[in-house]
């Protein structure tokens, strides 16, 4: 199964350029008011969690940021984003690994996941998920996690997801988080269609 994921979302992004992509979004703008809420400023080390071809990183760098990380399932999108980013891409570390089997060797003030969560659909890999985020998070640190919605689509790339709002996703998360603040989000896809997403802000216990 863990060949089967890789192979598939490598063979996206080497068949698919960023305007082919549904969930691609040029401008990270929600996910950066959700940092402002937690207080991010240029000490503050962050992970994204299947970023691929995603700006955010590049978002934070250009906010002065120094210690941003990059995780993804797929070793083609990294090869492609660390391309398109130039210099840049060489201030960011980045990770080819699946989250649920990734081994975390550090702590991180941030963890930002915008639509990996909603692809588990089974416990053992939400509970997996979980395991990584409380080993890697720092105690009192932030999570921001992007899901469909609960009248979001209902696959994704050709894979079914689970939908959430807030408080489901919470449920999930256990008793370590605290919801801080949710936003909800209307993404529309390169070629115009709109999905339905909520983003969550959670803060670890200390």
């Amino acid at each position: 199964m863990a060949d089967e994921i890789v192979s598939h979302w490598d063979g996206l992004y080497r068949e698919k350029d960023d305007a082919q992509l549904s969930w691609h979004e040029d401008d990270p703008s929600l996910s950066l008011e959700l940092c402002d809420v937690a207080g991010v400023d240029r000490g503050t080390s962050v992970i994204d969690i299947g970023g691929g071809t995603s700006r955010f990183a590049e978002r934070l760098i250009e906010r002065g940021l120094s210690d941003v990380s990059v995780l993804d399932v797929s070793e083609a999108a990294l090869d492609r984003s660390r391309r398109q980013l130039g210099p840049v891409g060489e201030q960011i570390e980045w990770i080819a690994a699946n989250v649920t089997t990734w081994t975390p060797d550090r702590y991180y003030d941030l963890w930002h996941d915008r639509a990996v969560f909603h692809f588990l659909i089974d416990a053992d890999g939400r509970a997996a998920y979980r395991d990584r985020l409380c080993r890697c998070l720092r105690p009192g640190g932030y999570a921001i996690i992007a899901t469909f919605a609960l009248d979001g689509p209902e696959k994704c790339s050709g894979l079914p997801v689970v939908r959430y709002d807030p408080e489901g996703l919470s449920e999930v998360l256990g008793g370590r988080f605290t919801l801080v603040a949710h936003r909800s989000h209307t993404h529309n896809t390169p070629w115009g269609s709109p999905q339905s997403f909520q983003f969550s802000l959670f803060r670890m216990a200390q």
